[in-house]
């Protein structure tokens, strides 16, 4: 019988791991459930990450690193239709690895890699979405009136979106994050995401915003 590479089962077991993380919450599941879901030995599973927080920070470098290439598209955001579709692509890739973001004060207090690099994250998030904001309000007779006023939008949109899925999740902890409510909560988190932005557009892109949201017919929690 040919053996599968090394790597593949590695693949393998993140993409197991990152399902169980996604669907039960990082505390709730074991190394003992992980090899067991995958029809491996815990012995198997250590040979490739030696612990669960070795999971956890695979896992997490493959969010790190997808979310490096999506920030910087931030810049070629134009209109509202643009905001709309990189809002919702944020989502999209938060939801993909909800985990983190469901057990996040959790993760924290415990994971020193997340400890220092997601502060990090946030950073990058509030510079994209600032960018974001110029974008969108430049040349506007509405737009945030200083610096300041520019800086704490961007933070706004930050915290909404990096706690969207928390805030499904209280409302309804037992199907929220299930894979077939996906759509819904993240058509909600762009919604409200580009609600924000509504006071800060001229008429025009106001007005095209506005029906855009409404074109999606979303229904609020």
């Amino acid at each position: 019988m040919t053996r599968k590479a090394p790597r593949r089962t590695a693949e393998r077991i993140a993409e197991t791991t990152l399902a169980l993380f996604n669907r039960f919450g990082e505390p709730n599941v074991s190394t003992t459930q992980i090899s067991a879901e995958l029809n491996i030995s815990p012995g198997n599973l250590y040979y490739h990450y030696p612990s669960k927080d070795e999971l956890v920070n695979a896992l997490f470098d493959r969010y790190e690193n997808a979310l490096s290439v999506l920030l910087p598209a931030s810049g070629d955001v134009r209109d509202v239709e643009d905001a709309w579709f990189f809002l919702h692509t944020l989502l999209e890739l938060i939801w993909q690895y909800r985990f983190l973001y469901r057990d996040l004060n959790h993760l924290l207090s415990r994971n020193r890699r997340l400890e220092t690099h997601f502060p990090a994250i946030l950073r990058r998030k509030k510079q994209a979405l600032g960018m974001l904001v110029d974008h969108l309000t430049a040349g506007s007779g509405v737009a945030p009136a200083d610096e300041r006023a520019r800086d704490a939008l961007a933070a706004n949109l930050v915290v909404l979106l990096t706690w969207w899925l928390s805030y499904e999740y209280v409302l309804n902890p037992r199907q929220a994050l299930e894979p077939q409510n996906a759509e819904g909560a993240l058509l909600r988190g762009a919604w409200h995401g580009l609600g924000l932005l509504v006071p800060y557009l001229d008429p025009g892109p106001r007005a095209h915003l506005q029906a855009l949201l409404a074109a999606y017919d979303v229904t609020t929690t």
